[in-house]
């Protein structure tokens, strides 16, 4: 059982960084561009330690409320004891990334304007809902022999060899 429960206990591999991925951040870290209402992910650079979130956030998702000049204040969902409280907590851009999980929806939104557009010159209704993957077709597989004839197969009786 572990005896220890700092800050960092129980992180060896989570702030540890990949093979020969060791070092500082790129410079285009630094640059990039986070607004109010953006959705970021909460990953923990190991080798930056100002400004580095509680394990608990690490590979979190939230939403940006704050900008500051070297930190981003994310807006983060926790569980305690059964219920979800909504969690501000400041972070260091190094320890941000932006998160990708609104890229489908807006795609989907940019395609569904597209579509409503070309309805609306063409004069037809179009459905805009996204749809269950279909069964596949159904279809006949050619014979074996090629003739196109169908050759039935009986079973033979059992008959013992001893």
């Amino acid at each position: 059982m572990p005896h220890s429960f700092g800050t960092r206990a129980r992180t060896r591999h989570m702030f540890a960084k990949k093979f020969r991925k060791h070092g500082m951040p790129h410079l285009s870290q630094y640059f990039l561009p986070v607004k109010v209402g953006d959705y970021v992910d909460i990953f923990a650079n190991p080798s930056i330690h100002k400004g580095m979130p509680y394990k608990h956030y690490h590979g979190r998702t939230g939403i940006v409320f704050n900008v500051t000049k070297s930190a981003v204040g994310v807006r983060v969902n926790k569980l305690v004891n059964g219920r979800v409280l909504e969690k501000r907590i400041h972070v260091r851009i190094e320890h941000i990334r932006k998160s990708t999980c609104q890229k489908e929806i807006i795609e989907r939104v940019k395609s569904n304007e597209a579509a409503k557009k070309a309805a609306r010159e063409g004069g037809e209704k179009v459905n805009l809902k996204r749809e269950a993957k279909k069964p596949k077709e159904g279809y006949f597989l050619a014979a074996a022999g090629g003739d196109g004839t169908i050759t039935t197969i009986q079973p033979l009786p059992f008959s013992d060899l001893v």
